[in-house]
């Protein structure tokens, strides 16, 4: 008989060692490759999935959002990264940067966020702000450090300084994988945890980018993300004039997914529908 053996509550402290625009509805389908890998120390193949994607009309009323809602919407241009003009490179690249992430050891998110001290400013006081947010026994059966490592990913930095999910997701999206290898021991235990999220009954979900791209995906388009893609499940989010607004180049993806992880009850957000995507879907 396996025993639930509970443990005192730990104090964490981090050493560091132009017009509007309609646009016609497009279907995309997608394909999940993402690995599974929920047992810590195996990995599985989580089934394929498809999903499809349409682009929709954002000529509707607006709402409240909350700081971090940026997240849902890509502009066209970073001061960072001007060659993310065009989105559909999170698409083009034939083989995952992530590839080999899965053969590092589980470790603890102090350790595990150890080569990246360097690349994200001040990341111990972010990560002990994790640990410190997560409880004790936290939701979904995950670890502290698992949970703590998924709460890390939604913590919004000071400015004007980037967020570890920022970033990543540059990196993911631009970078070679000798540039994403510094964060494999961190996606290790970022995705160990995801995946023992359960999967959100299939539904819509949101995302927007700044930038008219109906003509770059014609239906029947199969396509693969390599970021990691925030996405909510209030419309109203995306409407609002901070974001997508309601004149101007933009694209409302309208996504029907069957295999995204809701992440509030990890996040550092804990009013947010957020929905992950996982890379390779």
């Amino acid at each position: 008989m396996e025993k639930k053996v509970k443990r005192k509550k730990k104090k964490y402290r981090v050493k560091e060692s132009n017009d509007d625009i309609q646009y016609d509805q497009t279907n995309i389908t997608i394909h999940d490759e993402i690995a599974n890998d929920s047992q810590q120390n195996r990995e599985e193949d989580v089934d394929e999935r498809q999903e499809t994607i349409t682009t929709e009309d954002t000529n509707k009323t607006t709402g409240s959002v909350s700081s971090r809602n940026c997240v849902y919407v890509e502009a066209a241009t970073e001061e960072i990264n001007p060659a993310i003009t065009n989105v559909v490179n999170d698409f083009e690249k034939s083989l995952s940067p992530t590839s080999g992430y899965v053969e590092e050891p589980l470790l603890p998110l102090v350790k595990a966020c150890a080569p990246l001290k360097d690349i994200l400013h001040d990341l111990s006081k972010y990560v002990q702000l994790a640990l410190n947010e997560t409880p004790e026994e936290p939701p979904d059966d995950l670890t502290i450090d698992e949970s703590a490592a998924i709460r890390l990913y939604t913590i919004e930095w000071d400015k004007p300084h980037r967020s570890l999910y920022s970033m990543l997701n540059h990196t993911l999206k631009t970078g070679t994988r000798e540039d994403v290898r510094p964060y494999f021991k961190y996606l290790k235990l970022f995705l160990t945890a995801v995946v023992k999220l359960p999967c959100l009954p299939s539904s819509t979900v949101w995302r927007g980018i700044t930038k008219n791209l109906s003509a770059e995906f014609p239906p029947g388009t199969l396509v693969t993300w390599w970021p990691l893609l925030s996405c909510t499940t209030s419309l109203t989010v995306l409407e609002n004039t901070m974001y997508l607004g309601n004149s101007g180049n933009r694209t409302l993806f309208s996504v029907e997914v069957i295999n995204g992880r809701t992440i509030r009850a990890h996040s550092h957000f804990v009013t947010e529908d957020e929905v992950l995507l996982l890379p390779g879907t």
